[in-house]
């Protein structure tokens, strides 16, 4: 096949924010692995990126002679992955909702070029897209499914060696080589659960599939993971978290209860941060829409956090129903958060919120990170000068 680039369609990466203000839309985690993981297990090939300028150092494109474009959003599936593949050149492929999903040229191509000088097909059944935020959690259990399935065809588990550790429905379990898992109980009656390499489960831990964790992540003592939940690789969880998403390198460490939220990479969550997911009259729960800047109607019952990168909360933090927390925000102290927090905050409603001044921002970011053993390079740093500028006037509210 040829060169393959996972495209950011603008609306669909503004309606993604504020994970995307730091990645591509196919950085995004929803299942076990990344979309663009999916993408270059399902095609066998290494795929690149056309996203925002300020991303290219970190997120470069790779063209060549023909290229094949593949909307960002999408989820692959075996019959997406065949029609796609099966694309002659100038030709695109659009969903029934007229969303470009694929283009294969031998010209340059971005999202805003038209598509009409293209050999057009309409794929015939409905698409798989990340649309909002929202369908990251939503679309999180029957993605764990899929990805299981995928990951584990024809391959052998690890084997439970703990006494003292319960499972239920083994051949829905999959545990990689360095797990180590201490007197927990196993539940993978109601989907798969999915253990990854040198994962850590420790004593007391309740599991309820589908559920997966990544490489090096934690569950810690006494967790209780409803269905539909992920945890990403180098993250620690305890508490009890239900249909939740977190992307990797964040830690919610102690007991408090997450619903229907999604936190991306770098993120803490103080001891006894709670948030709410349900409504109290059970209506629809609106959230911040970064496309409109006004509440959205997610048609949902439950929703709960939005968490951008680098973002922390301290102890006791509450949030309401459907909040969005932009990135690197500093939410402390008593009483609801609002609905609302813009990237780059300092405080919380009790106390109020000012602008987190941007040198002690990215010095936290930088150490948060170097914590885990990892670098934070000159590009991580400029991407998130970048986003300190794109989101000034959010910040405007307070300022002053």
């Amino acid at each position: 096949m040829s060169e393959i680039i996972l495209f950011d369609d603008p609306t669909l990466r503004t309606r993604l924010l504020p994970f995307t203000y730091t990645r591509p839309v196919a950085k995004i985690r929803c299942g076990i692995h990344t979309i663009d993981e999916k993408w270059t297990s399902w095609l066998n090939a290494p795929v690149s990126f056309q996203t925002e300028s300020y991303l290219h150092s970190k997120y470069p494109a790779r063209t060549s002679t023909v290229t094949t474009f593949i909307n960002g959003g999408l989820l692959p599936d075996r019959e997406i992955v065949e029609v796609i593949q099966q694309l002659e050149v100038e030709s695109a492929l659009v969903s029934d909702q007229n969303e470009v999903l694929a283009v294969r040229t031998a010209l340059p191509w971005n999202p805003a070029t038209s598509i009409n000088t293209f050999n057009l097909s309409i794929h015939s059944s409905p698409a798989t897209l990340i649309r909002n935020v929202w369908d990251i959690f939503s679309l999180n259990g029957p993605q764990i499914k899929a990805d299981f399935e995928r990951i584990t065809k024809g391959r052998i588990s690890e084997a439970i060696s703990d006494p003292y550790t319960h499972y239920y429905n083994a051949a829905q379990i999959f545990i990689e080589p360095g797990a180590v898992i201490k007197a927990s109980i196993l539940n993978a009656e109601t989907g798969p659960i999915y253990i990854g390499k040198n994962a850590l489960i420790q004593e007391g831990s309740m599991i309820q599939g589908p559920f997966a964790i990544g490489e090096n992540s934690v569950l810690a003592q006494g967790t209780k993971i409803r269905p539909n939940t992920t945890v990403g690789p180098f993250s620690k969880v305890g508490g009890e978290v239900s249909n939740c998403v977190v992307f990797g390198y964040s830690n919610k460490g102690h007991d408090g209860y997450l619903g229907n939220s999604v936190l991306g990479e770098w993120c803490n969550l103080g001891a006894n941060t709670n948030n709410s997911n349900l409504k109290n009259d059970h209506s629809p729960v609106k959230l911040h829409s970064y496309e409109t800047n006004a509440l959205t109607d997610t048609g949902l019952i439950f929703c709960g956090l939005m968490m951008g990168d680098y973002s922390k909360a301290g102890i006791s933090t509450m949030f309401n129903t459907g909040t969005v927390t932009g990135v690197s925000a500093n939410v402390f102290g008593g009483g609801f958060q609002a609905k609302h927090i813009p990237s780059f905050s300092w405080g919380g409603a009790a106390e109020g919120i000012s602008e987190y001044r941007l040198e002690k921002a990215l010095t936290v970011a930088k150490d948060t990170v170097r914590r885990k053993g990892i670098e934070f390079s000159e590009t991580d740093e400029a991407i998130l000068r970048s986003v300190f500028e794109q989101t000034q006037n959010q910040r405007a509210i307070f300022e002053h």
